[in-house]
């Protein structure tokens, strides 16, 4: 079991930057494939982005393709999502997540993280 802890979210206006960071904990982090999830407000949790283990491969939610950009560091243990030209409909609660392979991770199989909230305002 890995234990994740996200920070960086916050009140924004449209258009503005933020940086999501999550620092894992727990096994050996390199081995997870990571991402993030988010759940707005009377809405199902959806996938937003992932990368792989080894940091090579990464994966968007169309909606967001363009505008967020994951990373991770495996030597500070810790992945970020900067997300850039925020919309309202970014609004959420925004949840780190790791597992073994990227197809469970997508399904949402996978060690969640608490949420950080994500507000997005005109």
């Amino acid at each position: 079991q890995v234990q994740l802890v996200e920070s960086g979210g916050g009140l924004v206006q449209i258009g503005g930057s933020l940086r999501l960071s999550c620092a894992a904990s727990g096994r050996t982090f390199s081995n997870y494939a990571m991402g993030w999830f988010r759940q707005a407000p009377g809405k199902e949790r959806e996938f937003v982005a992932a990368i792989s283990w080894s940091g090579d491969n990464t994966y968007y939610t169309d909606s967001v393709k363009g505008r967020f950009t994951i990373s991770r560091d495996n030597a500070k243990i810790t992945i970020h999502l900067q997300m850039n030209s925020l919309k309202s409909e970014d609004t959420a609660v925004y949840y780190c997540v790791a597992s073994g392979d990227l197809v469970s991770l997508s399904r949402g199989f996978a060690s969640w993280g608490q949420g950080t909230q994500v507000t997005v305002s005109p």
